[in-house]
């Protein structure tokens, strides 16, 4: 039977190797690109598999033409705004339940963090 000290190692080194997975899937949906439509393909949202908003395109018969580009990136703006202040709420949650787990601080489950 292994000693205490062994196990723990490997409990860290598994964690470790797992995080690092988690990390590279992480980066790779970000990589990876997909189109929403609504309004039979009229606005178009082009967002990474993670969920940031890469563009937004809106068919010119729905505005006038000359304000086509600033309101596309006030969309994409607010879009991105939005996740952002998601994802720190996010992040803020995650942290209370790691507290509430009492898992030391900077201790990074994955899929928690």
């Amino acid at each position: 039977m292994k000693s205490m000290e062994e196990m723990i190692q490997a409990a860290q080194k598994a964690a470790e190797t797992i995080q690092t997975q988690m990390n590279d899937v992480q980066a790779k949906l970000d990589a990876i690109e997909v189109t929403g439509e609504a309004g039979g393909g009229l606005v178009k949202v082009k967002c990474s598999a993670k969920g940031r908003v890469l563009g937004v395109n809106i068919d010119d018969s729905l505005m006038k033409l000359e304000e086509k580009q600033m309101v596309e990136d006030l969309v994409t703006a607010a879009f991105n705004d939005a996740r952002g202040k998601a994802d720190r709420v996010s992040e803020e949650e995650m942290k209370n339940i790691q507290n509430g787990m009492g898992l030391p601080p900077g201790f990074n489950l994955p899929g928690m963090g």
